[in-house]
Protein backbone atom coordinates (compact mmCIF):
# COMPACT_ATOMS: atom_id res chain seq x y z
CA UNK A 1 0.00 0.00 0.00
CA UNK A 2 0.83 3.79 -0.55
CA UNK A 3 0.25 6.83 1.58
CA UNK A 4 -0.39 10.44 0.17
CA UNK A 5 2.54 12.24 -0.64
CA UNK A 6 3.70 14.22 2.71
CA UNK A 7 3.11 11.29 4.97
CA UNK A 8 5.20 8.58 6.72
CA UNK A 9 5.04 5.27 4.98
CA UNK A 10 8.04 3.78 7.29
CA UNK A 11 6.90 4.06 11.16
CA UNK A 12 9.17 2.40 14.10
CA UNK A 13 6.92 1.92 17.12
CA UNK A 14 8.75 1.73 20.65
CA UNK A 15 5.89 1.12 22.59
CA UNK A 16 2.68 -1.15 22.42
CA UNK A 17 0.19 1.66 22.18
CA UNK A 18 1.04 3.14 18.77
CA UNK A 19 1.22 -0.31 17.05
CA UNK A 20 -2.34 -1.17 18.20
CA UNK A 21 -3.73 1.61 17.09
CA UNK A 22 -1.76 1.25 13.57
CA UNK A 23 -3.39 -1.81 13.33
CA UNK A 24 -6.62 -0.63 14.27
CA UNK A 25 -6.91 1.50 11.69
CA UNK A 26 -5.77 -0.80 8.94
CA UNK A 27 -2.24 1.18 8.50
CA UNK A 28 -0.47 -1.57 9.82
CA UNK A 29 1.45 -1.87 6.35
CA UNK A 30 3.19 1.50 7.69
CA UNK A 31 5.03 0.14 10.79
CA UNK A 32 8.67 -1.15 10.14
CA UNK A 33 9.83 -1.71 13.61
CA UNK A 34 8.18 -2.40 17.10
CA UNK A 35 9.07 -2.83 20.81
CA UNK A 36 9.52 -6.41 22.27
CA UNK A 37 6.88 -6.08 24.67
CA UNK A 38 4.62 -5.95 21.98
CA UNK A 39 1.48 -8.35 22.86
CA UNK A 40 -1.82 -6.59 20.99
CA UNK A 41 -2.16 -7.65 18.40
CA UNK A 42 -0.49 -11.10 18.29
CA UNK A 43 0.92 -11.16 14.86
CA UNK A 44 2.05 -8.12 15.55
CA UNK A 45 5.07 -10.14 16.49
CA UNK A 46 4.73 -12.92 13.88
CA UNK A 47 4.81 -9.71 11.69
CA UNK A 48 7.44 -6.87 12.44
CA UNK A 49 10.70 -6.60 13.88
CA UNK A 50 11.56 -6.27 17.07
CA UNK A 51 13.87 -3.63 17.61
CA UNK A 52 13.51 -2.25 21.67
CA UNK A 53 12.90 -2.87 25.23
CA UNK A 54 11.11 -0.24 26.90
CA UNK A 55 14.79 2.12 28.16
CA UNK A 56 16.73 1.02 25.61
CA UNK A 57 16.67 0.05 21.73
CA UNK A 58 18.78 -1.59 18.80
CA UNK A 59 19.63 2.21 17.61
CA UNK A 60 21.71 0.55 14.65
CA UNK A 61 18.76 -1.58 13.74
CA UNK A 62 16.52 0.69 13.29
CA UNK A 63 18.72 3.60 11.90
CA UNK A 64 19.09 0.35 9.21
CA UNK A 65 15.42 0.15 8.73
CA UNK A 66 15.28 3.65 7.16
CA UNK A 67 12.04 4.96 9.07
CA UNK A 68 11.01 8.44 8.00
CA UNK A 69 8.91 8.31 12.02
CA UNK A 70 9.88 6.74 15.29
CA UNK A 71 6.91 6.75 17.89
CA UNK A 72 7.62 6.46 21.88
CA UNK A 73 6.03 7.41 24.85
CA UNK A 74 7.04 9.05 27.99
CA UNK A 75 10.50 10.46 29.84
CA UNK A 76 11.89 7.13 30.05
CA UNK A 77 12.14 6.90 26.23
CA UNK A 78 13.70 10.23 26.26
CA UNK A 79 17.54 9.03 25.75
CA UNK A 80 16.21 6.70 22.41
CA UNK A 81 14.79 9.69 21.25
CA UNK A 82 17.94 12.14 21.78
CA UNK A 83 20.11 8.93 20.09
CA UNK A 84 17.58 8.52 16.69
CA UNK A 85 17.31 12.53 16.61
CA UNK A 86 20.65 12.81 16.49
CA UNK A 87 21.27 9.93 13.81
CA UNK A 88 18.67 12.04 11.73
CA UNK A 89 15.63 10.19 12.27
CA UNK A 90 11.94 12.03 12.87
CA UNK A 91 10.75 11.25 16.21
CA UNK A 92 7.81 12.12 18.12
CA UNK A 93 7.05 11.22 21.58
CA UNK A 94 3.67 10.90 23.33
CA UNK A 95 3.63 11.64 26.98
CA UNK A 96 -0.56 10.86 27.64
CA UNK A 97 -1.35 10.26 31.07
CA UNK A 98 -4.98 10.41 31.00
CA UNK A 99 -8.24 8.78 28.77
CA UNK A 100 -8.58 11.77 27.08
CA UNK A 101 -4.72 12.05 26.16
CA UNK A 102 -4.95 8.45 25.05
CA UNK A 103 -7.64 9.50 22.87
CA UNK A 104 -5.98 12.80 21.69
CA UNK A 105 -2.66 10.50 21.19
CA UNK A 106 -5.17 8.57 18.23
CA UNK A 107 -6.31 11.58 16.73
CA UNK A 108 -2.76 13.12 16.52
CA UNK A 109 -1.41 9.68 15.37
CA UNK A 110 -4.01 10.01 12.61
CA UNK A 111 -3.34 13.11 11.30
CA UNK A 112 0.49 12.35 11.60
CA UNK A 113 -0.40 9.99 9.03
CA UNK A 114 -2.88 11.70 7.02
CA UNK A 115 -6.11 9.50 8.42
CA UNK A 116 -7.99 11.96 10.16
CA UNK A 117 -11.30 10.54 9.81
CA UNK A 118 -10.45 6.71 9.91
CA UNK A 119 -8.66 7.89 13.59
CA UNK A 120 -11.80 9.98 15.06
CA UNK A 121 -14.04 6.73 14.20
CA UNK A 122 -11.78 4.69 16.41
CA UNK A 123 -12.17 7.64 18.99
CA UNK A 124 -15.73 7.43 18.25
CA UNK A 125 -16.03 3.83 18.86
CA UNK A 126 -13.87 4.03 22.15
CA UNK A 127 -16.21 6.45 23.29
CA UNK A 128 -18.76 4.45 22.74
CA UNK A 129 -17.53 1.75 24.64
CA UNK A 130 -16.62 3.97 27.53
CA UNK A 131 -20.39 4.74 27.62
CA UNK A 132 -21.31 1.81 27.99
CA UNK A 133 -19.10 0.62 31.00
CA UNK A 134 -20.33 4.21 32.67
CA UNK A 135 -24.01 2.69 32.21
CA UNK A 136 -23.02 -0.32 33.90
CA UNK A 137 -21.56 1.18 36.51
CA UNK A 138 -24.83 3.38 37.05
CA UNK A 139 -26.57 0.04 38.17
CA UNK A 140 -24.28 -1.06 41.17
CA UNK A 141 -26.40 -0.89 44.48
CA UNK A 142 -22.49 0.01 45.73
CA UNK A 143 -19.25 1.21 44.91
CA UNK A 144 -16.01 0.10 46.18
CA UNK A 145 -13.00 1.59 47.34
CA UNK A 146 -10.01 0.06 44.83
CA UNK A 147 -6.57 -0.37 45.82
CA UNK A 148 -4.72 -0.41 42.28
CA UNK A 149 -0.76 -1.55 42.86
CA UNK A 150 1.38 -0.86 39.84
CA UNK A 151 4.25 -2.44 41.24
CA UNK A 152 5.41 -3.60 44.74
CA UNK A 153 8.70 -2.50 45.62
CA UNK A 154 8.55 -0.19 46.70
CA UNK A 155 4.59 0.19 46.42
CA UNK A 156 3.39 2.33 43.60
CA UNK A 157 -0.29 3.45 42.84
CA UNK A 158 -1.95 3.23 39.64
CA UNK A 159 -1.54 6.15 37.30
CA UNK A 160 -3.98 8.39 36.04
CA UNK A 161 -5.80 6.52 33.26
CA UNK A 162 -6.03 3.62 35.46
CA UNK A 163 -7.83 5.64 38.35
CA UNK A 164 -10.19 7.14 36.18
CA UNK A 165 -11.00 3.47 34.19
CA UNK A 166 -11.39 2.74 37.90
CA UNK A 167 -13.94 5.66 38.58
CA UNK A 168 -15.37 4.87 35.08
CA UNK A 169 -16.31 1.26 36.12
CA UNK A 170 -18.16 1.95 39.40
CA UNK A 171 -15.18 2.40 41.98
CA UNK A 172 -13.15 4.66 44.01
CA UNK A 173 -9.75 5.31 43.56
CA UNK A 174 -7.69 4.58 47.21
CA UNK A 175 -5.29 7.41 46.45
CA UNK A 176 -6.52 9.79 43.89
CA UNK A 177 -4.30 12.34 45.05
CA UNK A 178 -1.33 10.57 43.39
CA UNK A 179 -2.63 9.80 40.68
CA UNK A 180 -1.97 12.78 38.69
CA UNK A 181 1.42 11.87 39.61
CA UNK A 182 2.74 11.21 35.76
CA UNK A 183 6.28 9.82 37.17
CA UNK A 184 6.14 6.24 38.81
CA UNK A 185 8.09 7.57 41.91
CA UNK A 186 5.56 10.01 42.70
CA UNK A 187 3.45 7.78 43.12
CA UNK A 188 5.25 5.56 45.29
CA UNK A 189 3.10 4.84 48.90
CA UNK A 190 6.14 5.38 51.54
CA UNK A 191 4.20 3.56 54.36
CA UNK A 192 2.73 0.39 53.67
CA UNK A 193 0.59 0.82 56.46
CA UNK A 194 -1.60 3.38 54.50
CA UNK A 195 -3.05 0.57 52.69
CA UNK A 196 -5.00 -1.15 55.47
CA UNK A 197 -6.27 2.48 56.68
CA UNK A 198 -8.02 3.60 53.89
CA UNK A 199 -9.40 -0.10 53.78
CA UNK A 200 -9.85 -0.93 50.26
CA UNK A 201 -12.97 -3.35 48.86
CA UNK A 202 -10.78 -4.34 46.15
CA UNK A 203 -6.73 -4.70 45.16
CA UNK A 204 -6.13 -4.65 41.90
CA UNK A 205 -2.36 -5.72 40.95
CA UNK A 206 -0.31 -5.03 37.67
CA UNK A 207 3.62 -5.39 38.24
CA UNK A 208 4.36 -4.13 35.13
CA UNK A 209 4.58 -7.50 32.79
CA UNK A 210 5.84 -9.34 36.48
CA UNK A 211 3.17 -11.94 37.75
CA UNK A 212 1.45 -10.41 40.31
CA UNK A 213 1.18 -12.65 43.47
CA UNK A 214 -2.39 -12.15 45.45
CA UNK A 215 -0.90 -14.06 48.64
CA UNK A 216 2.57 -11.97 48.76
CA UNK A 217 0.27 -8.87 49.24
CA UNK A 218 -2.10 -10.98 51.69
CA UNK A 219 0.94 -11.58 54.10
CA UNK A 220 1.87 -7.85 54.12
CA UNK A 221 1.99 -7.06 57.53
CA UNK A 222 -1.48 -5.73 58.86
CA UNK A 223 -2.97 -6.71 55.58
CA UNK A 224 -4.59 -9.63 57.04
CA UNK A 225 -7.20 -6.64 58.47
CA UNK A 226 -8.02 -5.06 54.64
CA UNK A 227 -11.73 -6.00 53.39
CA UNK A 228 -10.29 -7.01 49.98
CA UNK A 229 -8.03 -9.13 51.36
CA UNK A 230 -11.07 -10.70 54.48
CA UNK A 231 -13.28 -11.16 51.39
CA UNK A 232 -10.69 -12.67 48.54
CA UNK A 233 -11.03 -9.79 46.17
CA UNK A 234 -6.58 -9.42 45.58
CA UNK A 235 -6.65 -9.92 41.68
CA UNK A 236 -4.63 -9.37 39.22
CA UNK A 237 -5.49 -7.03 35.71
CA UNK A 238 -2.74 -8.02 33.10
CA UNK A 239 -0.56 -5.42 32.57
CA UNK A 240 -0.71 -6.05 28.63
CA UNK A 241 -4.31 -4.95 29.29
CA UNK A 242 -4.01 -1.43 31.23
CA UNK A 243 -0.38 -0.31 31.78
CA UNK A 244 0.23 0.19 27.96
CA UNK A 245 -1.95 4.05 27.43
CA UNK A 246 -4.16 2.65 23.67
CA UNK A 247 -6.87 1.01 23.08
CA UNK A 248 -6.43 -1.74 25.22
CA UNK A 249 -6.90 0.18 28.17
CA UNK A 250 -10.20 1.51 27.20
CA UNK A 251 -11.51 -2.11 25.99
CA UNK A 252 -10.37 -4.88 27.82
CA UNK A 253 -8.80 -3.24 30.61
CA UNK A 254 -11.89 -1.40 31.74
CA UNK A 255 -14.06 -4.11 31.12
CA UNK A 256 -11.58 -6.72 33.28
CA UNK A 257 -11.91 -3.54 35.85
CA UNK A 258 -15.52 -3.92 35.79
CA UNK A 259 -15.72 -7.50 35.77
CA UNK A 260 -13.93 -7.50 39.34
CA UNK A 261 -15.89 -4.88 40.67
CA UNK A 262 -19.43 -6.50 39.44
CA UNK A 263 -18.46 -9.80 41.10
CA UNK A 264 -17.87 -7.52 44.19
CA UNK A 265 -21.04 -5.97 43.85
CA UNK A 266 -22.98 -8.98 43.39
CA UNK A 267 -21.70 -10.57 47.08
CA UNK A 268 -22.97 -10.76 50.37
Amino acid sequence: MTAAPGFPQRIVCLTEETTETLYRLGEDWRIVGISGFTVRPPRARREKPRVSAFTSARIERIVALAPDLVLGFSDLQADIAAELVRAGIEVHVFNHRSVEDILRMIRTLGGMIGCQVKAQALVDELEAGLEQVLMRAARLARRPRVYFEEWDDPLISGIRWVSELIGLAGGEDCFPELAHQALGRNRIIADPGEVPRRAPDIVLGSWCGKKFQPQRVAARPGWDAIPAVRGGYVREIKSSLILQPGPAALTDGVRAIQGVIEEWAASP
